[in-house]
């Protein structure tokens, strides 16, 4: 049985892969600073990373501090956010190196948007992997799931969030930008395809995991907004994080996985949790205030 270390164990993505690995009898590790301080990428000369890193089998890097287009708007350009990116992937990085590991970093679509910081960031991480023997670098495109840091939320939490508790959805941009959104069980079930067939995936091989169809915001808002009865007020900014700069996703990873999940599918899903475990609008004022 593969011992699966999933750094980033308690995020968007994380949390779900921990599930669809346990679910597959997988022997899994978690880490996340979410779960415990002490386990922070950023912490230096940290035996416990050293060691479970030294005896997994097969290890997920998925850590990285980002959120969604508010969050990166405040922070991405700041030597906070930079900093604490360029500190956890050095010491993460270094890690698997020294003991051979092959594993997953999770990239960003975004990768190769250069007057993004986060894009440059996750551009770096690509280069580690580039230098290293056994790693394999996936873009993510848009991933969606439930989420639980109110202050990283991206926009179908928000948008929802809003909904739910104002009957109002404030969009803060026109709405016309367009995403390939990804539901967070496809991408982990694609995640897995490829650590399974690991050896037999070049480390040239683009893995972009996408819905490969593209949905604008304002169709995202009026899926939320019909389950809530809200309305939807547009907002007059033009995206500023991606500029609503549009990629072409490489289909090579179709080979190994296809995606199943509807974007109405998902954000239902979604919404049911949402339903379940945000009764009180109180943690959300922020959101609610915008």
């Amino acid at each position: 049985m593969k011992n699966v270390l999933v750094l980033g164990s308690s995020g968007q993505i994380g949390a779900y892969l921990v599930v669809e690995l346990q679910n597959m009898n997988y022997k899994v590790t978690e880490y996340d600073v979410a779960k415990d301080p002490a386990q922070d990428l950023r912490l230096d000369n940290n035996q416990v990373l050293e060691l479970l890193i030294e005896k997994s089998d097969y290890v997920f890097f998925l850590a990285f501090d980002v959120g969604g287009s508010a969050y990166l708007e405040q922070y991405q350009n700041s030597i906070e956010f930079i900093s604490s990116n360029v500190r956890l992937m050095e010491n993460t990085f270094r890690l698997l190196n020294k003991y051979k590991k092959e594993f997953i970093f999770a990239s960003s679509q975004m990768s190769n948007m250069t007057y993004s910081t986060y894009g440059v960031l996750k551009l770096v991480g690509e280069k580690y992997v580039q230098s290293m023997s056994r790693g394999r670098t996936v873009h993510f495109w848009n991933v969606y799931g439930f989420e639980t840091e109110k202050e990283k939320f991206h926009v179908i939490s928000d948008f929802a969030i809003m909904a739910k508790f104002n009957g109002l959805i404030k969009m803060r941009t026109t709405g016309a930008e367009e995403r390939d959104f990804l539901y967070a069980v496809d991408c982990c079930e694609a995640l897995i395809q490829i650590m399974e067939r690991h050896s037999q995936i070049s480390k040239e091989s683009l893995l972009h995991l996408t819905s490969f169809k593209s949905t604008k915001i304002i169709d995202v808002a009026k899926i939320i907004a019909s389950r809530y009865e809200a309305k939807v007020e547009l907002g007059e900014k033009i995206d500023s994080v991606q500029l609503d700069a549009r990629n072409k996703a490489d289909n090579y990873v179709l080979n190994l996985w296809r995606p199943k999940t509807e974007i109405s599918q998902g954000i239902a899903k979604i919404l049911d949790r949402i339903d379940k475990e945000y009764e009180n609008p109180e943690p959300f004022k922020d959101i609610l205030d915008r």
